[in-house]
């Protein structure tokens, strides 16, 4: 239908090269509104022409409407289009790209392009043609490209990153511990580490918090016996970690004594276990957090100079820059940066407390500045782990697709730059994303300040909804979108923070 649309108007005068961006029903409204966006200079009766063009497919009972964008693209424009198509498509090659690796040239009709890539990457099969079609989606013309290999080499792409290499050791916070008491111990224990600055191996450690949760549970020993151990998840008002503890038998009755709410202090050891630390107690003992204890701002490693394995890419709509879309912003959000953000992950865990914490498998991120949307953000994730049924299902995210991406030691530092001086937006940021990133950030000692706004309250308080999941509120503001990919999410929840914002007229409180 729509191609029957498109080729009718081609038809008409001075929309020879014309594209359709959006056909909108409004069936309350008995409404059909159809948005063109041409390169040529048209006249009324062009316009009247395409307006006959489109009624004749249009209902009688609805009301046909006609909306003409003129948008002649330049050099730049097209550019940024093939880093962003390149990125869509065929992330490895992505990666090794920047904008002196493209030329363009105007042509009679359109534009030509050049992509130079990596000698190194075996295969450049179906890449201009996938950069044609989507250029084709976003402006007018004829388009026409190739690739071909350049000389550089993988070397020279990190050399940015390697100028920035420094060394930088982030300082283990300690608090003195309180009302300390001996449980089974010998040695009397001063201060402890925060809960949530460990992620270092080590023989000896001394941690303290408040029981949160308590499992007795058994194994086999070698001998096929039943043997009793214990997990404690302990919290310090920094974070919640769990540990284990094999007691003995001459403390075994204190330890049953033990009961949630109990502060007490334990002597680990710290060890790596697929891919996280795990904590067992040799020792446990009482004591407490300082009576109105606050953790002091945790010092966090500079922000990187460069970015490594993953560039923004600038970010252009032409629903933004539509000259028949009348959308004041509010001056809230002129003079700041937010960076919307949604993870897709191997699961649900965002506890790092149960010691198998989920792994981020994709980030998308968005960067409104002054209230537009100017930057993008976007990359796989390798998780170093297979991928579950269901998570594949859920996201069509494959094994193949994260294979050769960057692990997250590569890409959080990117992240965090990208993050750097903006406050985060996500739908349920708080309850999950943030986490996610606070964690694996903090892993690599980038520190990311909490300035958080989610959108489920923020749609709560101004919306009247049946559900707040994203595609109902979505849909409240007719966008469409293919949910569960994190790229895709983050671009519509960008979408309706803007929109909510317009409708408040005010930030809400930060999180």
């Amino acid at each position: 239908m729509i191609d029957e649309v498109l080729k009718k108007l081609r038809e008409v005068n001075n929309f020879e090269n014309a594209i359709i961006n959006s056909i909108v029903l409004e069936e309350l409204r008995r409404r059909v509104t159809v948005k063109l966006v041409t390169d040529k200079a048209y006249s009324k009766e062009d316009k009247a022409c395409a307006e006959n063009a489109v009624r004749s497919f249009v209902p009688e009972f609805f009301e046909s409407v006609v909306e003409i964008l003129k948008l002649t693209p330049d050099n730049e424009m097209i550019k940024r289009k093939i880093l962003e198509g390149v990125e869509e498509n065929f992330k490895a090659i992505s990666v090794t790209l920047g904008a002196d690796d493209i030329k363009v040239e105007k042509t009679e009709n359109g534009y030509d392009f050049e992509i130079s890539v990596m000698q190194s990457l075996s295969s450049t099969d179906g890449v201009s043609e996938s950069v044609i079609n989507y250029l084709k989606k976003c402006y007018c013309g004829e388009f026409t490209g190739r690739c071909v290999k350049s000389l550089k080499s993988a070397n020279e792409i990190q050399v940015e990153e390697d100028e920035e290499n420094t060394e930088f050791e982030v300082p283990v916070r300690r608090f003195d511990i309180s009302n300390f008491k001996f449980l089974e111990g010998t040695e009397k224990q001063t201060s402890a580490v925060y809960l949530c600055d460990m992620n270092f191996e080590s023989e000896k450690v001394i941690v303290c918090g408040r029981i949160e949760d308590i499992q007795e549970r058994t194994f086999k020993t070698g001998k096929n016996k039943d043997k009793t151990y214990y997990s404690y998840t302990l919290n310090d008002d920094t974070a919640m970690l769990r540990l284990t503890y094999f007691p003995r038998q001459k403390s075994i009755e204190k330890i049953k004594a033990l009961k949630i709410g109990d502060s007490i202090v334990c002597t680990c050891k710290s060890e790596q276990y697929n891919g996280f630390i795990r904590l067992t107690a040799n020792f446990i003992d009482y004591g407490s957090m300082p009576e109105g204890f606050v953790p002091e701002k945790r010092t966090s490693k500079p922000v990187p100079k460069y970015y490594g394995a993953v560039k923004p890419r600038p970010y252009s709509d032409i629903e933004q820059t539509d000259m028949f879309t009348k959308s004041v912003i509010p001056d809230c959000l002129k003079g700041k940066t937010f960076v919307v953000f949604d993870l897709e992950t191997t699961g649900l865990n965002s506890a790092a407390s149960s010691g198998n914490m989920d792994r981020i498998i994709e980030i998308g991120a968005y960067k409104v500045v002054d209230g537009v949307i100017a930057e993008s953000f976007t990359t796989f994730i390798n998780p170093q782990k297979k991928l579950s049924d269901e998570i594949i299902r859920l996201t069509g995210i494959t094994e193949e697709m994260v294979a050769s991406a960057p692990t997250y030691e590569q890409v959080m530092p990117d992240f965090f730059k990208f993050c750097h001086g903006a406050i985060l937006v996500g739908h349920n940021i708080a309850g999950f994303d943030f986490k996610f990133v606070d964690y694996y950030c903090a892993k690599l000692g980038y520190m990311l300040e909490r300035k958080i706004i989610d959108t489920i309250p923020l749609s709560q308080e101004l919306l009247f909804l049946s559900n707040y999941k994203l595609n109902t509120v979505a849909d409240r503001f007719g966008i469409v979108f293919n949910h569960h990919r994190a790229i895709d999410d983050a671009l519509v929840t960008a979408k309706i923070f803007i929109e909510l914002i317009k409708i408040k007229k005010s930030l809400p409180k930060l999180q």
